[in-house]
């Protein structure tokens, strides 16, 4: 049996709102351009892929000027982001905002930039990338974690919030009903 295909009839903003009902973490992706300039960006996109091998994946717009740090092989790292750490988002989420100060040390010994005051840090290399309609889907291997206490930044309906943890559920309650069902 073949399908017709067809183009769904989904206006921009209809399809940003479904999306938005998906509630996120919040990460800032670094990495060093072909040039030696670092770059930085905001990204939602973030989900695990495997535990072994251990890859991650995110998504970043063929529009953006960072794509040159992404090549096969390049470093970058992942920042999980904070619930009091909503300036920096935005900071990164903006187009043609200097991002970084660099300091001469770190001009002789380029590397992914490190964002203090995480939750968690990835530290990867891209595995390989993929391009989904409007977007570069970027896989990458992970070869370090760091990893803080704290609450994560979270995104849902075009708003920044907190996560609310259960009371009534502890973690290995939640785990003990939940395993079996999901894998």
């Amino acid at each position: 049996m073949t399908h017709a295909s067809h183009k769904p009839n989904l206006g921009v903003r209809e399809l940003r709102d479904v999306f938005g009902t998906f509630a996120t973490g919040v990460t800032v992706v670094t990495a060093v351009r072909a040039d030696g300039e670092p770059v930085g960006t905001t990204a939602n996109s973030f989900t695990s892929v495997s535990l072994d091998p251990p890859l991650i994946l995110w998504c970043l717009s063929v529009k953006s000027r960072s794509i040159s740090a992404f090549s096969p092989g390049a470093p970058f790292s992942v920042h999980v982001l904070a619930h009091d750490q909503r300036d920096l988002a935005t900071h990164f989420a903006q187009s043609g905002r200097e991002r970084f100060d660099v300091d001469p040390y770190w001009r002789e010994n380029p590397q992914p930039p490190r964002v203090a005051g995480v939750l968690s840090r990835l530290d990867c290399r891209v595995h390989s990338s993929f391009l989904g309609g409007d977007h570069w889907i970027i896989v990458g291997e992970v070869l370090a974690t760091e990893r803080a206490a704290g609450e994560p930044l979270v995104f849902h309906a075009g708003r920044f919030g907190r996560f609310k943890l259960e009371s009534s559920v502890s973690e290995a309650e939640a785990w003990h009903t939940l395993h079996g069902e999901w894998f």
